[in-house]
C-alpha cells in the first residue's frame, strides 16, 4: 500500500465550466439560492433555505462581519492619460495603499485625479515586488470612495456596478468596511433565514477579515507549494472565541459561513502553542490551506462554488477530500448550478485530522496581536 503524501499541482484543480454557469446577477432572493448538501457520500440538492434543517441546535455558525467598500476609482493623470485604481488597504494619515492601471505608471510625487472630484499624490511603490502603489488622498479614503467610487465587482462578472450590486454586493450584517471582495457564502442570508436559524437554536459569531483583491489571483506555479499567498488583515475576538468553547462544550459544531470566516479561525488556531486553548487575536494572515493541512476549528462549511485552479477550491478540498470535492463539482455542473460570487452554495463536512483546539480553562486571556 503507497502511504506517501500526494504532491498536488495546479491540473488536479482544474475542471470545465460552461461560461453561461457563472452568475451574473444574483438570485431574486438572498436565501432563494440553491445549496448543494455534500456532507454525505452523494450530493443531495437543496436551497439556501432549507440550511437550518440541515443544521442541529447548539451549532455555531461564524460569519465574516467585513463591510465591502466601494474601492474601484475612474481618474487621469494630468496627461489625460487614464487610470483605474482598485484600493487593497487603507492606512492611517489618508493614505491608501492601491493598484493602479494604467498605460504608463504615475511616478512618484505625480497626481492622479479621480472621478473629477480630488486629487491623490503618488508617494511611490509598495508590497510584494512593487505592485501596489502607496497614495495620500486629501480626505479620509473611506468618505471619499463611498461618495466617488464603485463596487469593486470580480472580474468576471461583466456588467459595470449598478444601485443592485451596491445592495446585494454586501451581506446584511456587514459592519466593518475595508473588504475589496465580499465573503460571498454570507450573501445567501437574510432576515428571514436568519430568524429561523435562531429559532432552531443555531448560534451566531462573528469574525472579521478583509478580504483583498488577491482572492482572484490565479495560482502562476504549477507546483501549488511553492505559491506565496497575498496577506489579509484578520480579527477573532473574546466572544467568538468564548461562543465557541460554548459550543464544543456542549457538544455542537462550529460552522464557517465561507472561506474568508475559515481562513480568519484557522489562522489563530494556528497562533495556539501545543495543548493551548483558541485566544483572541488579530494581525496579517498569508496562510495557504492546501490538502494535507490540519483544521483545528472548523467542523462544517458553507461556501459558493470558487475558480478552477484557485486558492480557494484548493482549501475546499484540503476541508473536504480532494476527490469527494471535484465530484462534487461535476455535480454541480451538471446540474447546472451557478457559480461564483453571485452563484449558488454547498455545505462541506470536514474529513477528520486533528482533534479541535482547547477550549480556555478559567476566562478567556489575550493572544497574540
Amino acid at each position: 500500500m503507497n502511504t506517501r503524501p500526494r504532491h498536488y499541482t495546479v491540473a488536479d484543480f482544474e475542471f470545465a465550466l460552461p461560461p453561461e454557469l457563472i452568475a451574473q446577477h444574483p438570485a431574486p432572493e438572498r436565501s432563494g439560492a440553491r445549496l448543494l448538501d455534500g456532507t454525505g457520500a452523494m450530493p443531495v440538492d437543496c436551497a439556501v433555505r432549507d440550511l437550518p434543517a440541515l443544521l442541529q441546535p447548539g451549532d455555531l455558525l461564524v460569519f465574516n462581519d467585513t463591510r465591502v467598500i466601494k474601492a474601484r476609482l475612474l481618474g487621469e493623470k494630468p496627461t489625460g492619460g487614464a487610470v483605474e485604481a482598485l484600493v487593497e488597504r487603507v492606512l492611517p494619515g489618508h493614505e491608501v495603499l492601491a493598484h493602479l492601471r494604467a498605460s504608463k505608471s504615475p511616478r512618484p510625487g505625480s497626481r492622479v485625479r479621480f472621478a473629477d472630484a480630488f486629487d491623490a499624490e503618488v508617494l511611490g511603490r509598495a508590497g510584494p515586488e512593487g505592485a501596489l502603489f502607496h497614495l495620500r488622498f486629501p480626505a479620509d479614503p473611506l468618505a471619499l470612495m463611498e461618495r466617488h467610487g464603485h463596487v469593486p465587482l470580480p472580474p468576471y462578472i461583466e456588467h459595470t456596478d449598478t444601485a443592485e450590486d451596491a445592495e446585494r454586493y454586501q451581506t446584511v450584517f456587514a459592519a466593518r468596511p475595508g473588504a475589496v471582495a465580499a465573503p460571498t457564502a454570507a450573501l445567501h442570508f437574510d432576515a428571514g433565514l436568519l430568524d429561523a436559524l435562531a429559532a432552531r437554536g443555531i448560534q451566531r459569531a462573528a469574525v472579521t477579515l478583509h478580504v483583498g483583491a488577491g482572492t482572484f489571483q490565479p495560482v502562476r506555479v504549477e507546483r501549488i507549494a511553492e505559491h506565496r499567498m497575498h496577506s489579509e488583515w484578520f480579527e477573532v475576538g473574546a466572544e467568538t472565541v468564548a461562543a465557541i468553547a460554548a459550543t464544543r462544550a456542549a457538544g455542537g459544531r462550529v460552522v464557517a459561513v465561507g472561506t474568508t470566516t475559515l481562513r480568519a479561525l484557522e489562522s489563530a488556531a494556528v497562533r495556539v502553542k501545543d495543548g493551548g486553548a483558541l485566544q483572541p487575536c488579530s494581525g496579517e494572515t498569508d496562510i495557504f490551506i492546501t490538502p494535507g493541512f490540519e483544521f483545528r476549528v472548523v467542523d462544517r462549511l458553507l461556501t459558493n462554488f470558487h475558480l478552477p485552479r484557485s486558492t480557494l477550491l484548493m482549501l475546499v478540498s484540503a476541508f473536504a477530500g480532494h476527490d469527494h470535492v471535484m465530484a462534487l463539482y461535476r455535480h454541480a455542473v451538471e446540474s447546472r448550478y451557478r457559480f461564483f460570487s453571485y452563484g449558488d452554495a454547498m455545505l462541506l463536512e470536514r474529513t477528520p485530522t486533528l482533534p479541535p483546539v482547547a477550549a480556555p480553562q478559567g476566562g478567556i486571556g489575550s493572544g497574540p496581536a
